[in-house]
């Protein structure tokens, strides 16, 4: 069957070989002399100018190189591994976490008395790892978070994400068409690590779940131009009997400030949905909720905690979240860390890799 698969593809190639060739040969009889006579211009910056103006439908094009390509070079496009029904990063398990990051998150925790807590988010094909082939699996993720968490302080409490996802991996977690989870994903490590936060997590059938849209193409899906797989579904869990937002803001570097929501449906028209999670990233977001317990969390995350924060409302009278990439100051002027009595740390494992993220934890300037 590969067999066949490849000899369709180098058929396929040839067709649309001597299409190009046509194109142009056309766009040279249409006037488009200007290319032809560049003198210092390369044959394929010569070809690629006249593609780009010449061939009206420049994106199917790509879109079918892409699937040519996932037929011929054994499911890779740029990068991204074409699995079954889902898009995998091929180059996931060449990323490699430096010890530098662990010691700048250390030098953090050195500074607070509180309880600090971290979970460490695998992409898809971490999770999904028996999908790619041996070759791809260089530095598997359960590896890299496992040597990362034994780098951090014995006072940090590690979360086993990893595992939890892993066992869960037939059902919809990760999408098809990026490498973050789906709002299900976070919430099954939700469970977990609410109940190491102390609390008792909101059960499942206590949650609306409403889909806002079924045609999100995430990050895979826009880097490989691959477009033969199933759009992905994006969700809001909403408790109509749990805890309501009271305010909602957004701090940045400046000392400006803007009114935020949890979920900002607006960003739905923008060329990365997720975004709607949290709405536009600041250094700083403070949660104000109808929870009367004066309790209060510092979150530290990345963009992959902005479909869990939602799930944390249930449980603390105040939550601040804090994005240390965006931050251009030492963490402490921007928030006093004493006043939380717990820290979670959620980050995915891609975050990770650049230790430059984390200097404002080490009280540099960013």
């Amino acid at each position: 069957m590969k067999q066949t698969n490849r000899i369709t593809a180098v058929l396929t190639l040839a067709f649309i070989a001597a299409v190009l060739i046509a194109t142009v040969v056309t766009g040279a009889i249409r006037g488009n002399r200007a290319y032809a006579n560049k003198a210092n211009a390369a044959p394929g910056e010569v070809l690629g100018s006249i593609m780009t103006d010449s061939f009206a439908g420049r994106e199917q094009w790509l879109r079918l190189n892409a699937l040519i390509r996932s037929k011929a070079g054994e499911g890779l496009v740029n990068g991204v591994y074409v699995g079954k029904g889902m898009l995998l990063d091929a180059e996931s398990s060449e990323r490699k976490i430096p010890a530098a990051t662990a010691e700048l998150i250390n030098s953090f925790v050195s500074r607070y008395d509180g309880a600090v807590y971290f979970a460490v988010i695998p992409t898809s094909s971490g999770v999904y790892s028996d999908m790619l082939p041996q070759y791809l699996l260089k530095y598997p993720e359960n590896q890299q978070i496992n040597r990362f968490y034994d780098q951090l302080g014995g006072s940090i409490r590690k979360i086993d994400a990893f595992n939890i996802l892993k066992m869960l991996n037939d059902s919809y977690i990760f999408y098809r068409t990026d490498t973050k989870w789906t709002c299900y994903g976070a919430y099954c490590v939700y469970r977990t690590v609410i109940q190491k936060l102390g609390f008792i997590p909101t059960a499942y059938d206590k949650y609306t779940i409403r889909h806002i849209t079924g045609d999100f193409k995430g990050s895979l899906c826009l880097r490989s131009r691959y477009s033969n797989v199933k759009p992905d579904i994006i969700d809001v869990y909403v408790n109509p009997e749990g805890a309501e937002v009271l305010s909602c803001r957004g701090y940045y570097n400046d000392g400006s400030s803007v009114e935020k929501q949890l979920i900002d449906e607006r960003l739905l028209d923008t060329g990365y949905m997720y975004d709607i999670y949290l709405g536009e990233e600041a250094p700083l977001v403070k949660i104000n909720t109808s929870v009367n317990n004066e309790r209060k969390l510092l979150v530290i995350k990345d963009s992959i905690a902005d479909c869990f924060i939602p799930f944390l409302i249930e449980h603390y009278s105040e939550i601040d979240v804090i994005s240390p990439e965006l931050i251009d100051r030492p963490i402490e002027e921007l928030t006093d860390t004493d006043n939380y009595e717990q820290i979670l740390f959620l980050f995915s494992i891609e975050s990770l890799e650049d230790s430059s993220k984390f200097r404002c934890l080490a009280g540099q300037k960013g």
